[in-house]
């Protein structure tokens, strides 16, 4: 009677864990439908979405990279503040253009560029930039530190190790300014004598990835050296 009974209570646990596996394996079956079905949509609007993009990038090149520089589009003035920041108060152009651009300001602080940007993660340039692609890192959010000859040579490698540190941030010589160390970002500039002056520190706080920005965000790597 006992064996009967043990032998119930067995097919009966059987046919309970067949059913579960059943209904397991038919779970399984859904979710990688599900699965299959979410990738394929994600696919199709990937590929719709890089055909738009393409499209649009190419329109916009039609319309302004094919641009063959010139006028830097600028229009204002700058206007000092109580901290000595300069700001550029007008307009600031922001056309992709090939060529030379004549500025209004030196270093520029805006205007219309170059459609690649100067590599601006740190980097230190022993040797003087182009404007046009320097401007296109500002335009990214850099804070582009200058100097001239007049420069102390302590002063110089300060600031490029302070460079070096600093993501959204690159160094050069700039002959053409007026003040031995010229800090820019985009709209916005500083002149300093020193290296230790703590205008500085505030200047890279406030304007790199600061809220002038144009693109936020926007690459610092992968443009030109």
């Amino acid at each position: 009677m006992g064996s009967a009974k043990n032998k119930a209570g067995n097919a009966e646990r059987k046919a309970r864990i067949e059913q579960m596996r059943r209904a397991e394996q038919a779970r399984e079956r859904r979710n990688r439908i599900l699965t299959i079905g979410a990738s394929v949509v994600v696919v199709a609007g990937l590929i719709v979405g890089g055909v738009v993009l393409v499209n649009s990038q190419s329109d916009k090149s039609d319309s302004a990279s094919d641009a063959k520089g010139g006028s830097s589009g600028d229009s204002g003035h700058f206007v000092t503040g109580s901290d000595g920041v300069r700001t550029w108060t007008g307009k600031l152009a922001r056309t992709h253009v090939a060529g030379t651009v004549k500025y209004p300001m030196h270093p520029p602080v805006g205007g219309n560029h170059n459609p690649v940007w100067l590599n601006c993660n740190g980097n230190v340039y022993t040797k003087a930039v182009k404007d046009e692609n320097a401007v296109h890192a500002l335009e990214h959010g850099a804070v582009w530190v200058t100097y001239t000859d007049k420069a102390g040579k302590s002063d110089v490698d300060k600031l490029a190790a302070k460079v070096k540190q600093t993501p959204y941030s690159l160094m050069s010589p700039y002959a053409d300014q007026t003040s031995p160390i010229e800090l820019s970002a985009w709209g916005h500039q500083l002149s300093v004598k020193s290296a230790d002056d703590p205008k500085v520190g505030k200047f890279f706080e406030t304007y790199v990835q600061g809220k002038q920005t144009p693109e936020p965000g926007a690459s610092c790597t992968g443009g030109t050296m």
